[in-house]
């Protein structure tokens, strides 16, 4: 049995870890991967019950196993999601403040470079300086993309193959 956090628990009680100020409430979904047989039912250990039934029992287990295994994965991911959403959020205004820094740089090293020289000869050369770090960004850049390429999961889809083949090969026997 697994227990994940979800959402607003019951008579909003708070369950696992608190984060901070801005606290989220949460449930536990509790995912059963196996399912008992009621005490006494007929054939749990006896080995009188009909293959039919043995198979159709299998099959069912499976089925629940699988759906259980579904949920687990969709709570857990929607916790994560909302994890890096917020890490998203933070990162993007830590772009902003970033790129303000930048700008304020930029207006320092002008302002440094204009004591010597004219205003003008000044922001010339820290734009030309800036396009060539930028160029070289960009090559790096591109370099990097097309060594990703192409974008598919590879070495997932040749597993995945390779799993198939496995199944089909014991499905034989």
């Amino acid at each position: 049995m697994r227990t994940v956090p979800t959402g607003p628990g019951p008579e909003g009680r708070r369950d696992g870890p608190r984060d901070g100020p801005h606290e989220q409430r949460r449930e536990v979904i509790v995912v059963s991967t196996m399912q008992q047989p009621p005490a006494g039912s007929r054939g749990s250990h006896s080995g009188d019950e009909p293959v039919g039934e043995l198979v159709q029992r299998a099959s069912q287990q499976l089925t629940e196993l699988v759906r259980g295994e579904m949920r687990l994965a969709q709570a857990e991911m929607k916790e994560k999601g909302k994890r890096y959403g917020k890490g998203g959020g933070l990162f993007g205004a830590a772009g902003v403040v970033g790129f303000l820094t930048l700008q304020a740089l930029v207006a320092t090293a002008i302002a440094a470079l204009a004591v010597p020289l004219p205003v003008w000869a000044a922001a010339l050369i820290v734009t030309a300086v800036l396009g060539v770090i930028a160029a070289a960004m960009a090559l790096s850049g591109k370099k990097q993309v097309e060594q990703g390429a192409p974008p598919a999961p590879e070495k997932t889809i040749d597993s995945v193959k390779a799993d198939v083949a496995e199944i089909k090969e014991s499905a034989q026997r």
